[in-house]
């Protein structure tokens, strides 16, 4: 007697739940007596599946991408009235060449649009994935008049400050001193709570970080010296005061 032979049915593709409801629009698209308002709950309903979809696969990508973003090297300076180095800084065209490749292997592309509100220079950055989902930050800043700038330059220079603190922020940026080689260099900066302290008495105010940054003279939050922790609390709880808010 011959042995039985097992026929293999051949695997049917699993169907995604957005083919799925393509599947059904297509139906009920060539039904002439379809109800208009359920195709329209169709439509919602698929384009919602497609976000959900393209916010993962942003979220999968960006995880993948931290690991491959540069420690960026601080070559720029904010110096004082005597001509002394208070802090340093990333520059952007050093942030951007950096970050390019990174984010074209990774499928991310970061964009910016500018313009001014009540006299402030308003910068947004967007980070956008190829799958369609995109992040933005947004924030105001006012014109950089520091030095001998014209107002060309004064507004140039506060557009190209935007761009890299928002880009910093979007992508989680770290940097270091040119001669650090990796490590803390010059003056501590001030602890994870001692920011989060002073950000929460700005927002309080109805201040905004970049013009505090500004008034301190470094590039974010995160640069502050610890030894200058207790002035900018103490200018901060002044300018409550001010107001009139209990912090």
């Amino acid at each position: 007697m011959g042995a039985i032979v097992k026929q293999e049915q051949p695997t049917v593709p699993a169907v995604s739940e957005s083919a799925a409801i393509i599947q059904v629009i297509e139906r009920a698209a060539m039904n002439p007596n379809v109800d208009i308002d359920k195709m329209e709950r169709l439509l919602q309903m698929q384009e919602r599946i497609m976000e959900r979809q393209a916010k993962a696969a942003y979220d999968a990508a960006y995880a993948d991408m931290q690991n491959d973003l540069p420690e960026i090297v601080e070559r720029g300076g904010i110096k004082d009235r005597n001509g002394n180095v208070q802090s340093k800084y990333a520059l952007w065209e050093d942030i951007n060449e950096a970050i390019k490749p990174v984010l074209a292997k990774h499928g991310f592309g970061i964009s910016f649009r500018t313009g001014q509100h009540d006299g402030r220079i308003v910068v947004t950055g967007v980070l956008s994935h190829r799958d369609g989902h995109r992040e933005e930050t947004t924030m105001e800043l006012p014109t950089d008049t520091s030095g001998s700038k014209n107002a060309v330059q004064a507004v140039g220079s506060s557009t190209s400050y935007g761009k890299r603190y928002t880009a910093q922020a979007l992508l989680n940026l770290t940097s270091r001193g040119e001669d650090d080689d990796g490590q803390a260099a010059g003056a501590k900066v001030i602890t994870a709570e001692q920011r989060s302290e002073l950000q929460e008495i700005i927002e309080k105010i109805g201040g905004d970080v970049a013009t505090f940054c500004q008034w301190a003279k470094v590039d974010s939050l995160a640069a502050v010296p610890s030894s200058f922790f207790d002035k900018a609390k103490q200018a901060l709880v002044a300018k409550a005061k001010q107001k009139g808010i209990e912090l």
